[in-house]
Order: C-alpha cells, then structure tokens, then sequence
C-alpha cells in the first residue's frame, strides 16, 4: 500500500486530493487514488440538501443529468413593487446546479466510494445565492508527468485568497466539518478544489468558534439534459467524455484519452464526411490528418496548453480541411452515445442548456452557476456554414421556381480557368507527340537534344529537336469526371450557354440539384462530365439532337457533341484513363483526333471542388448565395 504524501495530509486521518474541476484527468486521478488507498469514508464540498438528487442521479450514469437548486422564494411587499414598477427579474441572482459529469472529479469520486459501499458526506455550507470562486489553471494534462502532491504544490504561490465573505465561511465550516468526521472515522478522504484545499487545511489547525448558519434553500431537483446542449454540461468534449465510458465499460486503458481521444474525434469525424459527401467528399489521408494534428498542437502550444480545446480543434480542422470537415469535427465532438433515445420525447423533464443559462421543462430561461466551476471558459466564434435541417430544405424546395436556373460566377471562372489550363496541356501534349529529332548539319534547330546525342555518342554525332509549327488552337474539351457513368446517378442533363465572352458553350450531365438544396434558392449538384467550347457558340441542346442518337453511353454523347462541333481536327478529353478503340473510332466518324490530358496530372483535391456546381433560383440569389455556399 502507498504512503499518502505528506503535502495531501489535512491531518494524520484526513487526506486531501485537490482537483481542477471538469477535467478528465483529474477524474483518472482520483479514481486511482481510491482503488489504491483505503479509506472508510469521502468527504465531498457539496451541501447536504444536494446528496439525494447527486446520488440518485449518479446511479443512472453514463446517462447525464444536472441538479438544480431552485431560488428561495423572496418576500417583497406588493404595494411596494405596484408603486415603483421596477422589474428586478434581469437582476435576480443564478440558480447552483451539479452537473452530473463522468468526467468531473468529484462525481467520479461519489461513483466510486458509492461503488465501494464507503459513506459519503456533503460538508459544504449551504447557500443562496451561490457565489463560485474560478480561475485561470494550468493544464491537468501536467499529471501525466508530474505526481498529484507536486502538482498541487506548484499552484499554491498562485491560489488567491478567499474574495469573498461566504467563501470565507464555506472554507471555515468544511474545516468544522472534518473535524466532526474525525469522532467516527479514522481514514478520511476529502476531495476539493485546488482553490480550497490550502484555505481548509489553515482553517482546520486554526480553531475558530466562531458561528456560521446555513441559508434557507429548496431542494434540488434532478433533470435529464437535452442531446444538443450537453457541450454546456460537461467540462471535457462530449465525444471524449463518451470514450472515457466506453473505457471503463470495456476495462480499456483510457490514462492519455485526453490526448488520444482527439485522434478518435479526427477519424470519427472523417467517417461521418465520408459517409455524408460520398462522392463528393475530399480524400482524407493520413498525411492530412497527420497535418492537422501538427497544427492542433501548435495552437495549443500558442495559447499555453497542452491539450486542445474544440475551438482550437474545429480552427486547425478548418484551416487544413475545409469547412465541411470541420463542421462535421463539431458535429461529431457534440455527439454522446450513452443517452437513452427517449431524451427526445417532449414529455420528459429535461432542461436545454446555454452559456450560464438554462431553459426549464416549463420553459422559463433562468441563469445557472455551477457549484463545481472548472477553469476560466472563454467563449470564441468560427465561422461555419451550417448543415440546413430537412424542414428548412423542404421549405425552398416548395418554393424553388423551375423557370429560372442560373449558374454561380466564382464557380464559373474556376472551371473556366480549369478548361484553359486542360487546352495547354492538351497543345503540350500535341506538340510533343509531333516533335521529332534529326542531325546537326548548319542549326542547333529548336535545340540540342541531349537524350539522343547520348543514346548515339558513338557515332560521335550531334542530334538537335525539331518542333512542328503551330498546328492550330484547340476549341473543344471533354471532361469526364466520372467514367464510366451509371445514367440513373446522373438525371439532370443539359445545354447551358455563355453569358458573356469569356464563358463557353457548356453541355453536362450531373446529379439532381432539387435532392439537395443548400440555402433559399440554391441547389448543389455534382458533375458526371461536360463538354466545353470556346469560343462560345449557339448550338442545339446535345441532349435532343437526333444526329447524336447513334451513341449509346452519356461519355460518348459528350464526345460525338464534341466532335460535331468543334472546329478545329484535335479535341481535348480529360479522362482518368485514356480514350478506347471505341471513342477513337467515333472520333475518326468526324475526321476528328482525340488528345487525352490524364487526370491524375492533376490535383484529384482540385478536381473534386470543380465538380460541385450550384445553380442558383434566378440572378438575384447570387447577392447572398456565398453566405450559403460550403465547399468540401
């Protein structure tokens, strides 16, 4: 058995472990000190009027719960309120509530001593209104490194005084109450605050006699916590906080999951935008991820802690990612699976949490403190566009007018840029494939060619390059995103044409933008392929054009629309592998040449926000569709 440290000694009966509230490691902590120490009763800083709720509710963890103590009712004379018409309730003091947190130390250490069958006792003073004491703490990840009494030492140049005078007397009376607890108890722990435990271990050798009353309280009431506010509950990330439970349900090692556990969140979070974009969805390899966890550290290092919170996750996901992956990053640390699906029936009792307030079952929206207040929370905002709900789709599918469609210009000049840069490297490819060598007679030509001077040095013999002219600029290209092409994915198929010069004759087939609309008046569809020509010209919509009736592919009709209608003999294709026997046939149909530019010569990254095009309900949606617009 551990001797107990002599810094964590109250008295030669009394132990002490001072906690950072909220934290998960703390938790871890404290409950290795109880399995291995032994110990005949827990002292705990709550008030006695909140052991029956706690207790009850922490025998039906993991399923979470606060406890709320409702404000003693406050006599005020009736003439005297009529008369001066004030309305004090903007003013009225927060409710106290306990959350009941896995991942809070002294929940954890009521868990475990109501485990172990060890009486617990509620020594704080009971108060109304209830002043809590936080500040500004290092990161308990240090316990991983630096054992509990060093760490506990270390914050003690640091601890302030009591500011106040209840904490003054909530300090004496715990004190007061240790020493009731010695009579019947010879090994006692007592589990505080890092900001108490110096206070209570003075206040415990200084005898004080003098008296302190209990405020007149309600009883607290026990409530179960609505699934999207549990962020506002517990001190750790919910997803962490449901690892931390599924450890100790499966007898996992979970001492570095505050750590670990944002891998998990990462890869969770990858899943979940994979299975949400599918096709769409960027390619999330290791390398990013790897990436992404650097710059998760630099952050946390920037801000001067070791591990991150879900803002900084959310910004390095963002910045390396994309906004869709760090919305789904959100989304995912928000997610808490040990809750009983009947949470979401409105008959329960639950309350909905917000920053320091709450909204009761009967809808009142009180403001809340907690009597186990963790460290300094700062509130900081991240962009991200939200996922729209399906009430918010069905309303703009409703209202969405089929005569007027039109594209989205940042959109447009992104392909178009794209099309330009495929017909350079197409002419690249052209005049490479043209290119030939000959001797050195009277001019180096285009240059030396070192390859085949080389390769005939023992002729003793100079070879120089002779580039063709010019053969023409190409009009035309083909880009087939996905081939071959399943015609049921891809329903939406049509001819649009330029708005002004420096746009192209734009021919496509993609997926139905009415099964997704993104904000009012703007639907997201994903190309299958398309056919570009620019010049722009007018032509007969592909789709309708008997001529082209003969093919029998959605790849090949691009390519015979292709072939009819640009002017010049080479067409550019863009394909992940190159033309077959069947399209070069086609090709030479219309005495026409196919040049394929690979697709992998480009970034697939790149190639996959290309694909997404979103059409807009009429011109004037493009004043605020960048508000709605999320890239992958």
């Amino acid at each position: 058995m551990n001797e107990i440290p002599e810094p964590l000694l109250i008295s030669p009966r009394i132990s002490v472990i001072p906690i950072i509230h909220g934290s998960g490691d703390f938790a871890w902590e404290v409950r290795r000190w109880m399995l291995e120490h032994e110990f005949d009763c827990v002292a705990l800083p709550l008030p006695q009027s909140f052991q029956a709720p706690v207790e009850k509710a922490v025998l039906q963890l993991p399923k979470p719960a606060i406890v709320i103590q409702p404000a003693t009712p406050k006599f005020t004379p009736s003439e005297w309120s009529e008369e001066s018409g004030d309305d004090d309730d903007d003013d009225s003091p927060p409710l106290s509530y306990v959350p009941i947190d896995p991942c809070q130390p002294v929940i954890m250490a009521i868990r475990i001593a109501m485990g172990e069958h060890l009486p617990r006792h509620f020594i704080d003073l009971e108060t109304d209104p209830f002043q809590p004491l936080s500040a500004t703490m290092p990161d308990p990840f240090a316990l991983k490194r630096v054992s509990l009494e060093r760490f506990a030492v270390a914050m003690l140049p640091g601890v302030p005084h009591p500011p106040d005078r209840q904490m003054q007397q909530r300090i004496e009376y715990m004190a007061r109450q240790l020493r009731e607890l010695e009579r019947n108890h010879n090994k006692i722990l007592f589990v505080c605050s890092v900001l108490q435990w110096p206070w209570v271990r003075q206040a415990y050798r200084e005898i004080n006699d003098g008296p302190i009353e209990h405020d007149v309280v309600e009883q607290p009431i026990a409530y179960d916590v609505a699934r999207r506010s549990l962020n506002f509950l517990f001190g750790e990330i919910p997803y962490i906080t449901g690892l931390y439970e599924r450890a100790r349900a499966e007898l996992e090692d979970d001492r570095f999951l505050s750590i670990d556990g944002v891998k998990h969140l990462l890869i969770a979070s990858r899943d979940a935008y994979r299975n949400d974009l599918r096709r769409r969805a960027r390619k999330i390899t290791p390398m990013l991820l790897g990436q992404c966890l650097k710059y998760t550290r630099n952050l946390s290092l920037i801000t001067r802690r070791m591990t991150p919170d879900l803002y900084t996750i959310a910004t390095a996901s963002k910045q390396i990612l994309g906004d869709q992956f760090a919305m789904h990053v959100v989304e995912t640390a928000r997610s808490y699976p040990y809750l009983n699906e009947d949470l979401d029936d409105p008959q329960r009792q639950r309350v909905t949490l917000g920053i320091d307030q709450a909204r009761l079952p009967d809808g009142e929206i009180v403001p809340l403190v907690s009597r186990l207040p963790g460290p300094v929370v700062t509130w900081q905002t991240l962009q991200l566009n939200r996922r729209p709900t399906r009430e918010e789709a069905l309303k703009w599918q409703y209202r969405w007018n089929p005569y007027g469609q039109c594209s989205y210009p940042p959109e447009d000049k992104q392909i178009e840029n794209f099309r330009t840069r495929i017909f350079e490297r197409a002419q690249a490819i052209l005049g490479a494939d043209l290119a030939r060598t000959e001797k050195f007679t009277t001019s180096v030509k285009d240059g030396i060619d070192i390859r085949d001077t080389l390769r005939h040095w023992y002729e003793k013999q100079i070879f120089v390059k002779v580039m063709p002219p010019d053969r023409g600029k190409l009009d035309c290209c083909v880009m087939l995103f996905d081939s071959p092409s399943d015609p049921r994915d891809y329903p939406w198929r049509t001819t649009w044409f330029a708005e002004h010069d420096e746009e192209s004759t734009l021919a496509f087939y993609a997926t139905d933008f009415t099964k997704e609309l993104v904000g009012p008046g703007i639907g997201l569809s994903m190309y299958g392929g398309a056919m570009f020509l620019f010049p722009p010209v007018v032509i007969q919509d592909i789709w309708n054009d008997p001529r082209l009736n003969f093919v029998d592919s959605l790849e090949e009709r691009l390519i015979a629309a292709a072939c009819l209608y640009s002017r010049s003999r080479q067409v550019a294709v863009m394909a992940s592998l190159p033309p077959g026997a069947g399209w070069r046939r086609l090709a030479r149909r219309f005495n026409k040449h196919l040049i394929h530019v690979p697709a992998g010569s480009f970034s697939e990254s790149h190639i996959q926000q290309l694909r997404m095009v979103h059409v807009l309900n009429g011109q004037h949606i493009r004043s605020y569709a960048a508000d709605f617009i999320r890239k992958a």
